[in-house]
C-alpha cells in the first residue's frame, strides 16, 4: 500500500509539473507571437514609408523636382485642375529646354505629388536637391514660379505660411 501511494505521488506530481510546462510553453508561444506582430508592423511600416518616398527618390533633374515639388504645394489644397495644370505647364516650359520634357516633367510631377501623402516629406526631400542644383537667383524664380502655379487657375490659393517657410529654410533662404 505504501508503495502505490508512493507512486500515486510520483505521477500525481509529475502530472502536475508537465501541466505547468505545459502552460509555460503556451505563455512563451504567445510572447513569441506578440513580438513577431510588432516586429512586423514596424518591418511594415519602414517598407511603407520607403514606398512613400520612392517617387522622390527616383528624381535626379531639378526640372522635374521643381514640377513635383509645386504640385505637391498646389494640390495640397485639392486636385489640380486644368486651369491650374496649364499655369504649371507655363512655368515648367520657361525651364524646360522642350515641350516633351515639360510634358514628362508635369505627367511625373501628378503622379509622384499623388503617391505622397504628406507635403511636408516632398518639401523635405526635394528642396535640398533644388538647393544644391540651383543658385540662389534660380531658387528665388522657383519661389515666383510657386506663387503664379498657385495664383493661376479658377480661384487663386493661399499656400500656408508654414508650407512657405519650411521650404524657404530648405532652399537655404535666411527666414526671420
Amino acid at each position: 500500500m505504501p508503495f502505490l501511494l508512493a507512486v500515486l505521488g510520483l505521477l500525481g506530481a509529475a502530472a502536475i509539473w508537465w501541466y505547468r510546462m505545459k502552460a509555460m510553453n503556451d505563455a512563451a508561444r504567445e510572447v513569441a507571437d506578440v513580438v513577431g506582430r510588432v516586429q512586423g508592423n514596424i518591418r511594415r511600416k519602414k517598407l511603407r514609408k520607403q514606398a512613400a518616398l520612392s517617387p522622390l527618390t527616383a528624381i535626379d533633374d531639378p526640372v522635374v523636382a521643381a514640377a513635383t515639388l509645386i504640385t505637391a504645394i498646389v494640390s495640397e489644397q485639392g486636385p489640380i485642375l486644368p486651369q491650374r495644370e496649364a499655369a504649371l505647364r507655363e512655368v515648367i516650359s520657361q525651364i524646360a529646354q522642350s515641350p516633351k520634357k515639360t510634358d514628362e516633367a508635369v505627367v511625373y510631377a501628378k503622379w509622384a505629388a499623388s503617391q505622397v501623402d504628406d507635403t511636408t516629406i516632398v518639401i523635405d526631400k526635394l528642396a535640398p536637391f533644388l538647393r544644391e542644383r540651383l543658385d540662389p537667383h534660380e531658387r528665388d524664380d522657383l519661389l515666383r514660379m510657386l506663387n503664379r502655379v498657385a495664383q493661376g487657375g479658377e480661384q487663386s490659393l493661399r499656400i500656408a505660411d508654414q508650407r512657405m517657410l519650411r521650404l524657404r529654410q530648405k532652399l537655404g533662404f535666411e527666414v526671420n
